[in-house]
């Protein structure tokens, strides 16, 4: 009875590796080994780590030969290079996603990993008496019955000893190789986490080598259709520094620029469009709608801002801090909502629209205006990196900008300026407006361009 207790617990103690605590310190304390020269199976193991990141760097070296065959193959088909895009950059945010949930698993599993260490390491002595005292037991020899009267006296008076004792031992030591158990399927359940969270970094960085490549060839083309696009960038800026409010900027834009206001005609007669199909047949654009979303061959919006509530995605992956209407923490109302989000998270285009403005103005860091149409403008802000121009037209779910390392706008924006924030604005006819009612309630509703 008492063997299989011993040795389950010793087997639970060695699978958890308590620091400190072993059936050894029962007895006396082994004198700790002298540190010995490198042994045969570490260099095998180093050179085995030499060949496997060579075998990567082979791989890496394949994959970007086979991502540029890829891209050139796609040539000058538009559509093929936005499907290429918004798939590619919806896999990214859906793996940012993966990776967000997976660290705050392991956050739980490693507080609890650790609350347990606590626990039985204020119990180490209990821990090393029990250990002692099953080994004692185990070792003890049965006395000889038949042998002498005194022996079987010296037994009966064992067994009634032993009777009380080894109850207690057995519970005692049962309940610590329950908490190692315990401890043990922890730590698996840790490193099961650990190579999966692995697993989704190494598919995020390939995938956002493999948009970034697309990213370019976009741009590419772009530049190859437009040719004073830097010149128009230049004159962007310029203009920028003229004005000192939003509504301002969006004005100076399609007034002054001529991209931005090509991208403002064309907004506004795709609006008359829109409108015109609406009134001829509302019931059969308001059925169609969504399905346009997926013709990745458009030039102009799939469906009437106006009709789009309920449908769009929120721009990148994050935690909303601070809502319209809300506090801006300064006295005033908050004109837009504020998302926090991870470092070097994807930022992807909640609408179909041309971009009127892509570059820094005043606080708001990089600012990237839309022109969605029918008088609404969509704004969003606090990007470090912008990869789209001005007169673009972009999809909904098209990537558009990267986040930074720490915020980028202004602390107004930011409850905590050390955490990279977006800023979202609505506008119609220059009004900020509640976004609320555009964002789809779930990730089934949501159309990805």
């Amino acid at each position: 009875m008492r063997a299989p207790v011993l040795n389950l617990l010793i087997a639970s103690l060695a699978g958890a590796n308590l620091a400190g605590t072993s059936l050894a310190q029962a007895q006396t304390a082994a004198p700790a080994p002298q540190t010995a020269a490198v042994s045969p199976d570490a260099i095998k193991q180093r050179e085995q780590e030499l060949e496997a990141a060579r075998a990567r760097q082979k791989s890496a070296e394949e994959a970007q030969a086979k991502l540029k065959a890829e891209i050139t193959a796609l040539g000058q088909d538009r559509t093929q290079l936005n499907q290429q895009l918004i798939d590619t950059a919806a896999n990214v945010r859906s793996v940012e996603t993966k990776i967000d949930e997976a660290e705050t698993r392991l956050k739980t599993l490693n507080g609890r990993e650790q609350q347990m260490r606590s626990s039985l390491d204020s119990r180490r002595a209990d821990i090393v008496e029990v250990l002692a005292a099953l080994q004692r037991a185990g070792r003890r020899t049965p006395p000889a019955l038949l042998v002498r009267p005194e022996d079987a006296l010296q037994s009966l008076r064992t067994a009634m000893l032993l009777g009380a004792v080894v109850p207690e031992l057995r519970g005692r030591a049962e309940k610590i190789a329950g908490e190692l158990g315990e401890l043990v399927a922890l730590r698996k359940n840790i490193a099961s986490e650990r190579d999966q969270l692995a697993a989704d970094r190494d598919k995020v960085r390939s995938d956002q080598t493999r948009l970034t490549a697309l990213i370019d060839e976009r741009q590419r083309q772009q530049a190859a259709r437009e040719k004073d696009l830097d010149a128009e960038s230049s004159r962007a800026i310029a203009l920028s520094r003229q004005v000192g409010d939003l509504q301002g900027l969006i004005t100076k834009m399609e007034q002054d620029l001529q991209s931005a206001a090509k991208a403002a005609e064309k907004a506004a007669e795709a609006a008359r469009q829109a409108e015109a199909k609406a009134a001829a047949n509302a019931a059969a654009s308001a059925k169609s709608g969504p399905a346009a979303f997926k013709d990745r061959s458009r030039t102009t919006p799939a469906i009437a801002f106006a009709s789009a509530k309920g449908l769009l995605p929120l721009p990148v992956n994050g935690n909303k801090i601070r809502d319209f209407g809300g506090s801006d923490g300064v006295g005033g109302v908050q004109k837009g909502i504020s998302l926090a989000t991870k470092p070097g998270s994807q930022v992807t285009t909640p609408c179909d629209g041309w971009v009127v403005y892509a570059g820094p103005f005043r606080s708001y860091g990089q600012l990237l205006i839309l022109n969605a149409g029918g008088g609404y403008h969509v704004l969003i802000a606090g990007m470090e990196r912008i990869s789209v121009n001005i007169g673009q037209f972009v999809l909904t779910g098209e990537p558009v900008a990267t986040m930074g390392s720490t915020s980028q706008v202004a602390s107004i924006l930011a409850t905590n300026a050390s955490q990279p924030v977006l800023y979202v604005e609505f506008r119609k006819d220059g009004t900020p407006i509640d976004p609320g009612p555009w964002w789809a309630a779930n990730e089934g509703e949501k159309v990805r361009g």
